[in-house]
């Protein structure tokens, strides 16, 4: 079998891992650039004020900044007809209430685009990937303050009248549920709570969270009516990291916990940017937790219309959950559950379920029918170089074509799947670790941990791989 014409194969990345060029021409700093490096075992640390001697991943990243020519070139060799790439907002506005845009970070992304053209690759932009810029932390708390919708919003205005006829796909923010979460408040709201001092620690404001995360559903919503306007043509979607969450047995409690699990990591948001209003389990959950979420007057209307074209997400894994306590946690796993005994996992602990992709996108498609995509899905791993110079990373290709078969499934049972751009195309820094030692891409980038190595760029076995399911539109896999 395979995909309808037209399907958007290719890859996606993010600025802030993938971009470097922290404070070149005019960029200011993001919350990104401001997390040093980690391990599995040692969380990121977010250091107000940049340290001396210490590693920040995100200032060089792999350099795309300097290397994007020769890495969309690598792209268009393996077919690719979708990039999906972010924006790096503090490279647009430095400080992120600035009132004039910088005018050589607009060119730089001029440039990207002419390069993706050139080969006739679509971009898929990410307008907010993780990397708020940090004067708006310093100065508002980021998307804790009402007034950093008014600076989203000249920025989109920036980005939709510059590349009107460069740009037809845009996502308005990247894993936007991650709100939901006391792990994504730094890096996906830009809050910085007092005593908080990495990624992974206790401190947490749920009040903050929820309050931060309607400003970016109004933001959301208002971007989506204002590219509506610059550009008809404009086709503008929501972006969730699904956690497929099963019941670990028919246990009626392990049933309702895992359907609160969806409900309140997924469906919240989906609800929100795809039907337009709060969903009545979140009033209830709000209620329960003493939440009380400040609205203007007129921010049901604006979310009313100012609903998405298409619903894209990432799918990495799928998560179990119990009422029983007592039972094993999946190790590595930092969105909770246990293990599930049926699963394999990733080198991270990551439990490797690609039945549940095709799970997801009837569950997705059931509620919402309107067309999907797939913008992450991937496998973080060791790669070893053989003697040879080659990387025969036969892991990564059963992983991916194990994912690519059940998304083929879902289409056959009427899913409007249109695209699927696998993560991290080209190695990249881990979001979650701050490593390069977790690599997902197609093609290996010579750098290490600690910042070394040339940044040379060498293709994979699955490189290859990926190029001929690509040319036969995924019926060879």
């Amino acid at each position: 079998m395979k995909m309808k014409d037209g399907f958007f194969w290719g890859g996606a990345t993010a600025a802030n891992q993938f971009e470097g060029g922290w404070n070149r021409d005019g960029k200011g700093p993001s919350t990104s650039d401001m997390m040093t490096g980690g391990t599995h075992t040692t969380p990121r640390r977010i250091t107000p004020v940049l340290e001396e001697g210490t590693y920040y991943p995100s200032h060089e990243a792999v350099d795309f900044y300097g290397h994007y020519k020769e890495d969309i070139a690598m792209m268009a060799e393996m077919g690719f007809k979708m990039f999906r790439m972010s924006i790096n907002w503090s490279r647009i506005y430095p400080n992120g209430d600035d009132l004039e845009p910088n005018e050589e970070g607009l060119k730089f992304y001029d440039n990207v685009f002419a390069e993706l053209k050139k080969y006739n690759i679509e971009p898929l932009v990410t307008i907010s990937h993780y990397e708020t810029p940090f004067g708006l932390t310093q100065k508002y708390n980021g998307w804790a303050s009402r007034e950093v919708i008014d600076f989203y919003i000249r920025y989109c205005k920036t980005l939709f009248n510059r590349y009107k006829d460069q740009v037809k796909y845009w996502l308005t923010f990247n894993e936007i549920n991650c709100l939901t979460m006391p792990l994504g408040a730094y890096m996906a709201g830009g809050l910085l709570f007092e005593g908080k001092e990495t990624l992974t620690d206790g401190v947490d404001q749920p009040q903050t969270r929820f309050q931060a995360l309607h400003h970016q559903f109004v933001a959301s919503a208002k971007a989506v009516k204002l590219g509506h306007e610059i550009n008809p043509d404009f086709k503008i979607g929501c972006m969730v990291a699904f956690m497929t969450t099963y019941p670990n047995t028919c246990n009626p409690d392990d049933i309702l916990l895992a359907q609160k699990k969806d409900q309140l990591s997924n469906m919240i948001c989906g609800d929100v940017q795809v039907r337009g209003a709060y969903p009545g389990f979140a009033k209830r959950f709000f209620a329960e937790e003493g939440i009380e979420i400040q609205m203007q007057p007129e921010d049901e209307q604006t979310l009313r219309e100012g609903c998405v074209d298409f619903y894209s997400f990432s799918y990495y894994m799928s998560l179990v959950e119990s009422a029983d306590a007592s039972l094993e946690r999946a190790e590595g796993n930092l969105l909770g559950g246990i293990k599930n005994p049926y699963l394999e996992a990733s080198d991270w602990g990551w439990q490797i379920d690609p039945k549940g992709l095709r799970y997801t996108l009837n569950h997705l498609y059931d509620r919402y029918q309107i067309p999907l995509m797939v913008v992450e899905n991937g496998l973080g791993a060791v790669d070893v170089i053989e003697e040879d110079g080659s990387i025969q990373d036969d892991y990564r290709i059963d992983y991916l074509k194990g994912h690519i078969e059940q998304m083929k499934e879902a289409v056959a049972d009427g899913v409007d799947l249109i695209a699927y751009t696998m993560w991290g195309c080209i190695d990249l820094v881990s979001a979650s670790t701050g490593e390069m030692k977790k690599r997902y891409g197609f093609i290996h980038v010579n750098k290490d941990n600690d910042g070394n190595g040339d940044l040379s760029r060498t293709p994979k076995k699955s490189f290859y791989w990926y190029k001929n399911v690509i040319a036969s539109n995924g019926e060879e896999l």
